[in-house]
């Protein structure tokens, strides 16, 4: 039986009303959700990294390619080599142009993430999922320096220019005598439209096989707070979709420029339920 809560949603207003739950923070008393959330078209799909889908066997030549990968990426990237850039602003690059790496997207935005779970309609008769990680919660399992760090500055997720800091080579996450396994959430640099409008976040996982599937199921039997898993009923998707065009968004928004307008004016234009040739 799976330790983690999943909570089936048939209902805009429900699934508006567990997006938002929690939200209230009475230290601020505004409302700051302590979520990360990560839309996906099919409940069926895994919280697995580009890196672990390319199905190397073991632990130490998953190391290896990691960072062949990124040193290749630095090499060849014509014209953005800075030595002064840390490794964590080179791996956040890497991601966002579709090198395979160990981290995962994320988003602040609840909305964005219900966009990524609804918007490949060779998937809208499936249930959707946004899964939703407490970024406080998944600081207790942090090393102390880590969390330390994060206390002193009173932040919720990294800055990178921190993480740099404490860790300037992603081997020194690997010592087993030293760390657990643990999760840091960061956010990325500015570094186009497209993360600045889907108020991006990546996760870095302590080690590159970690299934971040595994791990969620390990710590919630720990402390049950710390995700859920919103399953969105495919007799909703409809709905959902439609109301996020009108909400503006769109990959119009999200993905800035001649491609994201064109998947957009194609969704739009997409019957429900097309006709037969």
């Amino acid at each position: 039986m799976s330790a983690i809560r999943e909570i089936v949603i048939r209902d805009w207003a429900s699934l508006v009303q567990e997006l938002f739950d929690e939200s209230l923070n009475p230290n601020l008393d505004r409302f700051r959700s302590p979520y990360a959330f990560r839309g996906l078209a099919d409940p069926s799909y895994k919280l697995e990294t580009s890196l672990v889908r390319l199905r190397h066997k073991t632990l130490e030549e998953l190391k290896f390619i990691e960072q062949r990968l990124l040193d290749s990426f630095k090499k060849y990237a014509h014209g953005q080599f800075d030595e002064k850039l840390s490794i964590w602003h080179w791996i956040s690059l890497a991601q966002h142009h579709g090198l395979p790496t160990r981290l995962l997207d994320w988003t602040y935005s609840p909305f964005v993430a219900l966009h990524f779970a609804t918007s490949d309609l060779s998937k809208i008769d499936r249930d959707g999922v946004v899964w939703c990680v407490n970024f406080w919660e998944a600081q207790n399992w942090l090393p102390p320096g880590l969390q330390a760090a994060l206390q002193r500055k009173r932040l919720s997720v990294f800055p990178i220019e921190t993480l740099a800091q404490e860790f300037e080579e992603f081997s020194k996450f690997d010592n087993p005598d030293a760390h657990l396994e643990f999760m840091v959430f960061f956010e990325p640099p500015s570094l186009d439209g497209r993360i600045v409008n889907q108020v991006a976040l990546f996760s870095f996982l302590s080690r590159p096989g970690l299934q971040f599937d595994d791990w969620l199921q390990s710590v919630s039997a720990a402390n049950p707070r710390i995700c859920k898993k919103i399953i969105i009923d495919k007799s909703l998707k409809w709905e959902v979709r439609d109301k996020l065009d009108q909400a503006n968004i769109t990959e119009r928004v999200l993905f800035p420029g001649l491609d994201g307008l064109s998947a957009w004016l194609k969704r739009w234009y997409t019957p429900k339920h097309p006709t037969a040739p």
